[in-house]
Parts: C-alpha cells; structure tokens; sequence
C-alpha cells in the first residue's frame, strides 16, 4: 500500500545510528549493506512493513524496516545528503531528546533536514564533524587507519563492523569521493595504475579470486603496506602478487588491479 503523495516526497533520512539494509523484505534475509546516520535514500515500493529503497550516495537497491526511517523528505531535502558535513571521530554521541546513543565515523551530520522532518525531535551531537568535500588523495591514509581492529562484518559500513567495500567507501566519503558500494563495482571507477611500484598511498588495490571475480579492495599506504578488512581493519604487505598477511606468514589475497581515484 503506497503512502499519500508517495511520488512526491518518495525520500527518506535514516535517524538512527546504523540501520541494516536486506536483499528481501523480512527480518530473516541477509543483510547486505548498512545505512548510516544522516544518509538519505529514494523510496522506490513502500509495503506494509517495508521499503524498497535506492541509496543517494551509491545507487544501492536494498529493503529497509518502515520503523527504521523518517519519510516524506522532498529531493532537494534529501539531496543536501550528499553535501553534508561528515563525522571524523571514530564514536561520538547523540543526544535525542535527553536519550542518548552512539553515532560510527563517516555518519552524515544534516541536522536542518531531521529537524525539519522531526520536530519534536532536538538534536545534539559531541563529536567532530566537516564539510564533505575533496581534501586530496594525501590525507586518505590517515583518514583510512582511523578504521583500525575495526571488526569485519559482511555487509557492515560502521565502526562497529565493517566489510571491505564498506570500508573504502567510506574512507572516501570522508572526501567527497563517491564510491559504489561493492568492490567489484568500485573496480570500475577510476583510472588504472599500470604497475604496483606506481601505486600511490590513496589509490586502490583490488584482487580477484580463481574465477578471476574481484573479491576484495584495499588502500594502499605507504612502504608497501596495504590497509584494508579482513578479519578487521590491518595493514599488510602489498606486493606484485598480492596481499601477505604479517601474522600467518601466507598471501591472501590475489592482486588484479590498481586503480586511482583522485
């Protein structure tokens, strides 16, 4: 059953701290991705108890709980999404009238636009926040080991779990930098570095499996390391081969690609 003035304001704003996104509408599907704070999407099926919905940041299709949004955002309102201020502390805290919680780093701080929506809501957060915007591929690998023992979570995009596309999306969030949302499609952005010993600390590293399918990304720092989630958020050795993990001593991952995003 489609609400009132469904197409419209067919926008919604995630609210909560970290909301889970499944591949169908029920509470047993498998969750493949996550929203966080502040991010908006577009409504494209409302049922009874769920939605259908698109993300505005990497065009992800995925079903969302009904009670787990605020709806009836216009477009203009929900596209100052994508020019939002960003959380770079790894945790801060909310407060919704004198409740609190806790928000992961990369949330979207649009306060206006959930005031707007949820009046009697009243907001405040402690926690650092700046404005969404390209700073340079440098400050990437700082940014990037603020992730980490940050633990591995398929289908997680937040301090308290997180995949591996999850994690490069939203190191680049950070800049402004809009990433897709699973590391096969990220593969596709970009320019291609031609060889490892040209990699620079920022660019990604992507690596494949037997059946050449990328499964895996990176961000490549500095000395031949490589940052990315596995197990959690650690460094390791990068080389023509591929990642070689310093605890068992073995490479894990294969290396197909570099490529370049900034």
């Amino acid at each position: 059953m489609l609400v009132d003035n469904f197409m419209e304001n067919a926008f919604g704003i995630c609210h909560l701290s970290v909301v889970p996104l499944r591949l169908e509408p029920s509470d047993r599907s498998e969750i493949i991705s996550q929203l966080l704070f502040g991010e908006c999407f577009e409504i494209l099926e409302k049922q009874d108890k769920w939605s259908k919905i698109k993300c505005l940041w990497d065009d992800y299709e995925a079903w969302i709980d009904n009670k787990q949004f605020i709806s009836g955002l216009t477009q203009n309102d929900a596209n100052s999404s994508l020019r939002a201020n960003v959380l770079i502390d790894r945790i801060a805290e909310i407060e919704t009238n004198n409740a609190s919680s806790y928000l992961s780093i990369a949330s979207t701080i649009n306060l206006d636009v959930l005031s707007k929506y949820a009046p009697t809501n009243k907001y405040r957060i402690s926690g650092r926040a700046v404005e969404m915007g390209t700073k340079g591929i440098s400050t990437i690998p700082a940014l990037a080991q603020s992730w980490i023992n940050t633990p591995y979570l398929w289908g997680g995009r937040s301090i308290f779990g997180i995949d591996c596309s999850g994690f490069t999306q939203n190191v680049f969030k950070m800049h402004g930098v809009r990433l897709k949302r699973d590391a096969y499609l990220q593969a596709e952005q970009g320019t291609l570095v031609n060889f490892v010993e040209e990699a620079q600390p920022g660019d990604l590293a992507f690596f494949d499996n037997d059946e050449e399918r990328i499964i895996h990304v990176g961000i490549v720092l500095e000395n031949q390391q490589i940052i990315h989630a596995s197990g959690h958020v650690r460094i390791d050795r990068l080389d023509h081969q591929g990642i070689f993990n310093i605890d068992s001593k073995k490479y894990s991952h294969k290396l197909r690609i570099i490529k370049r995003m900034i």
